[in-house]
């Protein structure tokens, strides 16, 4: 059995150990770098090495858990709960240099989100959840303020392989009209950061997985915004940031 407490301490731990790795393995020698899908669609040792530390510290402390990896951990676990991990979140950013990447973790009751932790290796780590007011390194993290989404940057991530594709490209163009300006930097969980911490505005994507997804939601909802799935022509969007701005988002992208 575990508490809330003793989840934060414990997703705080791993997310921040996970980074320090990545960083150091990058830092200290050349990744071994793997295309999965694409040229921009990469593993590299880290991910497995940071995945692989999580997992064996998960097993060991949360044993009747589950457990959802990017890199290919799949355990059912007895409890109900399930820790879905991001080792490192950015692949293609990391892996060519860039320094917009993260270590991210969620957990999940059942259907319910406990809470997700988020960590930088120079910024710290924050960690949220419904039921946790969203933290930085301890500290309280600003409540979300809402605002029209025209005076908004928005993140998103479109993938060129996609942006023919008309169920696609037709709502996400709906959506990307409205904000006051576009970014796009490859990294689900640090632009749901961003969000959360005021770099960014709002948030909306495509079939993002749930590793993608569920840490920087969970963020989300500790600081005051919303995090909502859309089902739009047989595709699933994510969307993420003050109520309004949510709403038009989806409302934009067909939602009804």
């Amino acid at each position: 059995m575990s508490d809330l407490q003793s989840d934060v301490e414990l997703a705080t731990r791993l997310v921040r150990e996970a980074a320090a790795l990545a960083f150091r393995m990058r830092a200290e020698s050349t990744l071994d770098v793997q295309r999965k899908t694409s040229v921009s669609d990469v593993v590299t040792d880290a991910d497995h090495a940071a995945e692989a530390l999580v997992v064996e510290t998960l097993r060991r402390e949360r044993p009747d858990d589950g457990l959802l990896g990017e890199e290919g951990t799949s355990v059912a676990g007895t409890s109900g709960r399930r820790w879905v991990i991001d080792p490192v979140d950015g692949t293609y950013n990391f892996a060519t240099g860039s320094d917009y990447w993260c270590s991210a973790i969620a957990l999940t009751d059942g259907d319910d989100l406990v809470l997700g932790a988020v960590a930088h290796h120079r910024d710290g780590v924050l960690v949220g959840g419904p039921d946790l007011p969203t933290t930085l390194d301890g500290g309280p993290v600003a409540r979300m303020v809402d605002q029209p989404i025209e005076r908004l940057g928005a993140a998103t991530y479109i993938h060129p392989a996609t942006i023919d594709d008309p169920a696609i490209r037709t709502a996400w163009l709906r959506a990307a009209a409205l904000p006051a300006t576009l970014r796009m930097h490859g990294s689900g969980s640090m632009d749901l950061v961003g969000v959360v911490t005021g770099r960014l505005g709002c948030w909306f994507q495509h079939s993002t997985p749930d590793w993608d997804w569920l840490p920087g939601a969970a963020l989300l909802r500790g600081a005051g915004g919303v995090a909502r799935r859309v089902e739009v022509d047989g595709l699933t969007w994510s969307v993420g940031g003050p109520p309004g701005a949510v709403d038009a988002l989806a409302t934009a992208l067909g939602d009804s």
